[in-house]
């Protein structure tokens, strides 16, 4: 018996999985099972690699909740046969997919690691070798025969994050995400620095369970200096609309403008979900701590505290599929169900 831990690396699509066209010099997907002969470095991790590919590769900007149920269900199915999961994906919309999946996949016992690049695995200064290698050799790690890691990461130039704590910063340097309002779970460096102390800790040994058909009747709202009530009240009467995610200013703050806060009554009292998130890369929402959010208070807005925008958003995706009861859903909304708001 081998008791090497046995990894499934899961192609999705993205820049990490191109090889350029020496003739064209266009990027085109390679093949995945060929993956030990581009990089032979992954023969000295002490584990076994298997992969599975997406029949069509895509670009991480047409992902949808559809691609997120064929993720989760890779890993449902795979799940007693392997000890972790690293999912490579186009890093513009990881920090989405890493938060649905978290959410996802309940009493998740075993790491799923998200991992990208900015540059091919073929480009000679690619960033996608030290991703992958290390991204691996985390999903990899084990105590008394337990992975160490029981929760969505996403990994990238050095650091390891919680998944649903991420967002993406930058669309030019090798350090693309940054996780504002969490630190680190791991730091890569001439040692593997591991942070077991801030790792998410599950409650109970239940059976894995996976939700899937996330329902998106959900809007992001963003606001602005100059935002106009006719452009609000269309957005509030979207058909089918069951949840805004508003990105207010500083610490939960918003006009306080009658028709805006009548509007978001209105919202309300039709049965709406509203949270209130921060437009601001760091900190909490706060509303009554100033005026201008007093109001939002008031009319029972939902708290986003310190959640990312991409967490907000699937949350209220994941929360909206399990017909949570009106009368209980702010209050689940604002309890940490996978450690995404402090």
């Amino acid at each position: 018996m081998s008791s090497k831990a046995k990894i499934l690396l899961i192609y999705t699509g993205g820049t990490i999985g191109m090889m350029k066209d020496f003739e064209t010099g266009a990027l085109k997907a390679f093949n995945f099972s060929k993956l030990l002969q581009r990089i032979p470095e992954l023969r000295q991790l002490d584990c076994e690699i298997e992969t599975v590919s997406f029949e069509n590769p895509i670009d991480s900007s047409n992902i949808n909740p559809e691609m997120w149920d064929k993720m989760a269900t890779i890993i449902e199915e795979h799940y007693s046969v392997y000890d972790g999961f690293v999912v490579l994906h186009g890093s513009d919309t990881m920090s989405y997919s890493a938060s649905a999946l978290s959410f996802m996949l309940e009493n998740l016992a075993k790491p799923v690691i998200f991992t990208g690049s900015q540059l091919p695995i073929g480009d000679l200064r690619t960033d996608a070798k030290e991703n992958l290698i290390t991204a691996i050799q985390i999903a990899s790690l084990q105590e008394k025969n337990k992975p160490v890691i029981q929760e969505v990461c996403l990994y990238f130039e050095y650091k390891l994050y919680r998944g649903n704590r991420t967002t993406k910063i930058n669309a030019e340097h090798f350090n693309a995400f940054a996780s504002p309002n969490f630190p680190a779970l791991a730091e890569s460096g001439v040692h593997l620095k591991v942070e077991q102390n801030l790792f998410f800790q599950k409650k109970s040994r239940k059976k894995l369970v996976v939700h899937k058909n996330l329902d998106t009747n959900v809007f992001v709202l963003k606001l602005f200096p100059g935002i106009n009530e006719a452009a609000l009240q269309s957005i509030i009467q979207i058909p089918n609309l069951k949840g805004i995610v508003v990105e207010t200013y500083g610490a939960g703050n918003a006009p306080t403008d009658e028709w805006f806060i009548r509007a978001l009554e209105m919202a309300v009292a039709n049965g709406l979900q509203v949270v209130n998130v921060t437009q601001c890369s760091g900190g909490s929402v706060n509303m009554g701590q100033y005026e201008t959010s007093t109001a939002l208070k008031k009319l029972g807005l939902i708290s986003g505290k310190d959640i990312t925008t991409e967490a907000a958003i699937t949350k209220l995706m994941y929360m909206l599929s399990q017909n949570v009861a009106a009368s209980s859903f702010k209050t689940i909304f604002e309890t940490s169900l996978r450690g995404e708001l402090t």
